[in-house]
């Protein structure tokens, strides 16, 4: 097995946990977005989208992983994780994502209208910035999008 086809694999493993919450998520009425945060093969920390359970703006998935890792780690550097992600990180996130110094952020869909990690804005990638994260999308793509898509379709 080449080192790619088990990068994929080990990709679309952690983002089928993410996917999960998101699920979670389109259960309780919030937009169905999930997260994981991985070190060293692990989940650390995990979210998914509690916007209007906890009628708290900054409640994204992301956000929630993001503080799960560092209590989890007692750290407040992220320097050799991975965040696994079914939509791709607002700009508040992308912060989140350069101020933790995550490693990698890994993605499924796209945000065509507030994605920060290359759609609309590049904040987790800016060389402007004193952290870079690397970024890889596609992941679970179309079941991300299947999902959003549902959620905003009965919504409407």
């Amino acid at each position: 097995m080449t080192k790619i086809y088990e990068d994929l694999q080990i990709h679309r493993q952690f983002m089928m946990m993410a996917f999960r919450l998101a699920e979670i998520a389109y259960e309780k009425g919030e937009v169905p977005v999930g997260a994981v945060v991985v070190s060293q093969g692990r989940i650390v920390g995990k979210g998914y989208n509690q916007v209007e359970t906890l009628n708290d703006p900054t409640a994204h998935a992301e956000m929630l992983a993001i503080s799960a890792a560092c209590a989890t780690l007692h750290k407040k550097y992220l320097s050799d994780c991975t965040l696994y992600v079914t939509l791709e990180p607002c700009p508040m996130c992308s912060g989140a994502i350069v101020w933790s110094k995550l490693r990698q952020v890994v993605f499924g869909a796209l945000d065509e209208k507030s994605g920060a990690c290359g759609t609309v804005f590049n904040i987790s990638d800016s060389k402007k910035l004193n952290h870079r994260a690397e970024i890889i999308h596609g992941i679970m793509e179309h079941d991300s999008e299947y999902l959003l898509k549902k959620f905003f379709k009965e919504k409407r």
